[in-house]
């Protein structure tokens, strides 16, 4: 099959490699539309760094090459022993892995297993035509969705995680920093869980028009006087809630300045530098911080095939037309130096 393979720092070369060998509880996708995200963007450009490649080479046993890809659908084509769903399902890959066993897993908390591993980031995922993956980690799309604005189910998986975990409650004050995708789905992920008051930050005019789109009762530009302009649009009242998300230098302590006495900061978006915060007015002003990652499949991945079920505009804000594999360096390049509004999706088949 063809496949896209990761060497390093901007070399990703289309090869011909042998379709995968299916274990007890997986099956194999044909993949139909795979996205990239800004992770995959880094790792193009100065990776393997965030996530350190585990795939072991057949033949020398060495760690990489790996096939990118963990935003992915596709059409189920075989299964192996014990599978949960069978051949013919069209379905929604949740990219990450866990076992079900540790602590964590038990609490729920399976994004923090200890043996947690991602699709496309530590194993081979789905930038190919086949790909073998746990069952447990698809769910089944409805008839109605289209492939492009399905292939938006895993990175909308995260968005409304981190919604529930900024611990928002009815009629909060909320502002998300930050509308690009990963804003934009914790947007979206907001308007799916309460009803709350949300303010969306950013420095780009059509980003922000998107996010009125999208269910923003307020957007502001970000300037000197973004303080100012959130307590006029909130009533004279400061932000209970300050989700960052965009991950630039200085936001996240922006967030914390932003916020009320008592109130909730949550990082989401994952910066370059270590970011300089005040602990000290933290403590005297009692505020709570608090970080994401990835998502809860069984909760997050079906509460995001619903919403783009039930909200179509959000597919149609971001999926882009898909293109080949052949074009994903030059797609990675486009996104890395921010020329992309919506999401890129390759169609491996094509």
């Amino acid at each position: 099959m063809q496949a896209a393979l990761y060497h390093g720092p901007r070399d990703i070369r289309i090869e011909e490699v042998e379709i995968p060998v299916l274990a007890t509880g997986e099956v194999l996708v044909k993949v139909l539309r795979s996205g990239i995200c800004g992770t995959d963007a880094g790792e193009w450009i100065a990776g393997p760094k965030v996530f350190p490649v585990r795939q072991r080479h057949p033949h020398s046993g060495h760690l990489g090459p790996i096939i990118p890809g963990h935003e992915f659908v596709g059409e189920i084509v075989e299964a192996g022993p014990r599978p949960t769903l069978l051949p013919g399902t069209l379905v929604a890959s949740g990219a990450g892995i866990w076992c079900g066993e540790c602590r964590r897993c038990r609490q729920g908390r399976t994004n923090k297993c200890v043996r947690y591993r991602t699709l496309g980031l530590n194993v081979h995922g789905g930038m190919a035509e086949y790909v073998a993956v746990p069952s447990a980690t698809l769910r089944p799309l409805t008839p109605e969705m289209t492939l492009d604005h399905a292939a938006l189910a895993q990175p909308l998986a995260v968005g409304i995680h981190a919604a529930r975990r900024a611990g928002t409650v009815a009629g909060d004050r909320v502002v998300v920093i930050g509308a690009g995708a990963i804003g934009s789905f914790v947007l979206a992920g907001l308007r799916h869980l309460g009803d709350f008051q949300i303010a969306v930050v950013d420095i780009a005019a059509s980003r922000l028009a998107r996010a009125k789109r999208l269910g923003a009762d307020i957007t502001v530009t970000a300037s000197a006087a973004l303080a100012d302009e959130l307590t006029d649009a909130f009533d004279g009242a400061n932000p209970d809630v300050v989700i960052e998300a965009s991950g630039a230098p200085g936001q996240l302590a922006l967030a914390l300045e932003l916020v009320t006495d008592g109130g909730r900061v949550e990082a989401v978006g994952i910066p370059k530098q270590k970011p300089e915060i005040d602990l000290h007015s933290m403590i005297f002003r009692e505020i709570t911080l608090e970080t994401t990652l990835a998502h809860i499949c069984d909760t997050d991945l079906p509460a995001a095939l619903h919403i783009l079920a039930q909200n179509p505009l959000l597919g149609q804000e971001f999926a882009e037309t898909p293109v080949g594999l052949a074009q994903l360096g030059e797609s990675l390049d486009r996104l890395a130096t921010g020329q992309v509004e919506g999401k890129i999706l390759i169609d491996p088949t094509a």
